[in-house]
Formats: structure tokens, C-alpha cells, sequence
């Protein structure tokens, strides 16, 4: 057991609690999400997943294998989505992340926040067509249907939603996306601080025992709270020992020599103790410091809180 100072708790207390150490860390990996069959004339584009993090951007991870080389990049999601109704603006994109001459890659990619589409385009040019020769075809996947558009290609849709579409020089590109995701202790206890004790009482000079306190877990921690108009003593034992000190209320100091905590001499303090399991049960006691003045009419507060797990407890028990 030890006590923290009271410096040291009211930076704790003001930052709010923290009890991710008494669980084990959360385990975070890259694993596969959807994936997307495609296929690319030559000068086609085929535009994949929009991403949209928060305010600190994101990254995302892909894997992309074509069977002729293509050029992958992010561009904004508003640019793009004006490029598909204006042609011309394809030569004004802006990219981010640009990798070239692909036919095999894990494709990675710090994100800005603003949304952004992952584009890719064949790389084998045709000189009998536009510049931007248009979209290709959606083999499989969950994308929009509206991505597959073709100009100047006959282009079929099917009842479910996938393209029909002769092509002159296909490129079949397969696309593997990824999401980070907790892949180990992920189900995590929850702690709060419970209270145990409240109490406001007219002082006296007699010891008061506050029992029923046993320690969960080890490095359980516990919140004790004093305020009195003369100096107290306050103190955690095992509860066999404090419960002896009523009929003899003389080996109080011996008691105290073996509690590492404890308080002398207060009056207006919060202080914190750290239990294990192995200490087993514990008694709050509280009393006045040897030749304090004790009147009537004048009263002290007690409280007590204690660091208890309030979900998924079981996970922390194994």
C-alpha cells in the first residue's frame, strides 16, 4: 500500500480519472474490408472508395493488382464529383499521394480532413479517343452503379446492378480495402469512483470504525476525504486489527506503525491509497489527535470512494 500526495491527486482529480492501466492495451491492425473487381480500357478511370475523416484526417490502407499498369491516386471528393459532370476539369485535379506505373501495391496514404477519392486510371493511352475516355466497368462490389459509365462504348445494365460492356483492351484491376480495427482486448472493463462512505457527525473523542471495505483487484485505489474543526487521525486497517481498538483503544499507535496509510494532524484533506487484493479486508477510523479539543456542537465530515469496475468486469477478472 503507499499514499499519494494531495498535489498529486488534484492533478489526477482535475484531468478526470484515468484507469486504462489496469487493463491490458487495446490491440489495433489493418484488416480486410470490402473488396471491387474491375475492368479498364485504356484512358479509362474507375473511381473507388470516398473516405471522410474527422477533423485529424486519417489514413487508409489498399491493395491494388492490375493486370496492366495503372496510376493511383487521391484526389478531392468535390473535384472529382464536378469532373464527372465536366469533363474538361479532369486535367485540374489535384492529387495526393500519387504512385505511377502500378501493377502490384499495397497503396497507403495520410488523409487530409476533407473527404477524398481514390482514383485510378489506365495507364495506356489511345490516341482515338477523348482525352477523358470515361469510366470503366463494375465486375463486382458494392459500389454505385453510377461509376460505371462508359463514352462512347455500349454500355448494358443489369437487373443487379452490374455493367455489361465491350470492351477493346481490357485491364482487370481487383482492389482490397482495409479497415483498422481492434483485433485483440477489445472488450475493455470500465472503473469509476464509487463512493463507500459519507458521513457528517458531531465529533467526539471516541474512535470511529468505518469497516467493509475489501479490495478487488491489486493496485485497487481508494479516495479518502477529511474536514474538521481540530486535528484528526485518519486511517485504513485490516479490519481485524481496527476492529480490536475499541476494547483497546492503547494500541492504537501500534496499529498505526503498520499502515503505510494514513493521515496525522488533519483537518482539511483528500489523500489516496493504493490496496491489493492480497491485503484483504479494510476499516476506515477516524479520530481525534491526542489533546485536541473536542467541544460539543462542533462536527466533522468523512468520506471515502474507491476505484470499482462498473462494466464488463468479467473481462478483467480472467
Amino acid at each position: 500500500m503507499k499514499a499519494i500526495s494531495i498535489c498529486t491527486l488534484f492533478l489526477t482529480l482535475a484531468a478526470g480519472p484515468t484507469f486504462g492501466q489496469q487493463s491490458q492495451q487495446k490491440i489495433f491492425d489493418w484488416q480486410p474490408a470490402d473488396d471491387e473487381s474491375v475492368r479498364l480500357d485504356p484512358a479509362n478511370y474507375h473511381s473507388g472508395r470516398t473516405y471522410r475523416h474527422g477533423a485529424q484526417g486519417g489514413n487508409i490502407h489498399v491493395d491494388i493488382q492490375a493486370q496492366k499498369p495503372v496510376t493511383i491516386a487521391l484526389t478531392y471528393a468535390d473535384d472529382w464529383s464536378y469532373a464527372l459532370q465536366h469533363p474538361d476539369f479532369i486535367v485540374s485535379l489535384r492529387y495526393l499521394c500519387l504512385q505511377e506505373h502500378v501493377v502490384k501495391t499495397t497503396y497507403v496514404c495520410d488523409l487530409p480532413p476533407q473527404p477524398m477519392t481514390l482514383v485510378i486510371r489506365d495507364e495506356r493511352n489511345d490516341p482515338d479517343r477523348a482525352v477523358f475516355a470515361g469510366l470503366g466497368a463494375m465486375l463486382k462490389g458494392d459500389s454505385n452503379v453510377d461509376r460505371a459509365i462508359g463514352v462512347g462504348v455500349e454500355t448494358v445494365l443489369t437487373g443487379q446492378g452490374f455493367v455489361t460492356q465491350r470492351f477493346v483492351a481490357p485491364n482487370d484491376i481487383h482492389i482490397q480495402y482495409y479497415r483498422w480495427i481492434c483485433v485483440s482486448n477489445c472488450i475493455q472493463p470500465e472503473f469509476q469512483w464509487i463512493r463507500q462512505i459519507k458521513e457528517k457527525y458531531e465529533l467526539t473523542s471516541f474512535l470511529k470504525v468505518y469497516g467493509g471495505f475489501a479490495p478487488e483487484r491489486d493496485g485497487e485505489q481508494v479516495s479518502v476525504r477529511v474536514k474538521s474543526p481540530v486535528p484528526m487521525i485518519v486511517a485504513l486497517l485490516p479490519s481485524q486489527i481496527a476492529d480490536q481498538l475499541h476494547a483497546k483503544p492503547e494500541t492504537l499507535e501500534s496499529a498505526l506503525e503498520k499502515s503505510s496509510c494514513q493521515q496525522r494532524g488533519v483537518q482539511s484533506l483528500t489523500f489516496q491509497c493504493t490496496f491489493n487484493a492480497a491485503d484483504g479486508p479494510q476499516s476506515l477510523i477516524v479520530v481525534p489527535e491526542s489533546g485536541a479539543s473536542v467541544t460539543s456542537h462542533k462536527k466533522a465530515e468523512i468520506e471515502m470512494q474507491a476505484v470499482k469496475c462498473v462494466v464488463n468486469c468479467a473481462v478483467h477478472a480472467n
